[in-house]
């Protein structure tokens, strides 16, 4: 049960990414607007390195998506390096600009994603042993 959890929020995380990235890099003056960016010269260069971030953690997703599908031994690692980034992103961005929204979408599905890749992990040992 865990595990079918966990893919389904990887799936979602995965496509939240990717229409980030999509956004980033085909409309970044829309994309910027949304983060309360204006967009201009000065801006263009930010846009530029945003969207190239954005789709590293969007293939860092899709790796942990198959890893998790493929039951491969190594998900945890890429699960828990995505739950840990996004804890990470969604609490700075809250304490260092004040919005909740960021706390609430990366935070909680990087704590989700911790949770349930622990909780998979407890499951597999728990098969293992008996």
């Amino acid at each position: 049960m865990a595990r079918k959890l966990l893919l389904t929020v990887l799936i979602i995380a995965l496509l939240i990414e990717l229409a980030l990235t999509g956004g980033a890099f085909f409309a970044p003056v829309f994309t910027l607007t949304q983060f309360g960016v204006k967009y201009g010269p000065e801006t263009k260069f930010l846009a530029y390195i945003v969207a190239w971030l954005l789709l590293f953690v969007s293939l860092v997703a899709a790796v942990a998506v198959v890893q998790v599908a493929r039951r491969r031994p190594g998900f945890a690692t890429w699960c828990y390096l995505l739950g840990v980034w996004w804890i990470g992103i969604g609490a700075g961005i809250f304490f260092a600009f004040g919005k909740p929204d960021n706390l609430l979408l990366d935070s909680v599905k990087g704590l989700l994603i911790v949770v349930l890749t622990w909780r998979c992990q407890a499951s597999r040992t728990m098969a293992r042993r008996y």
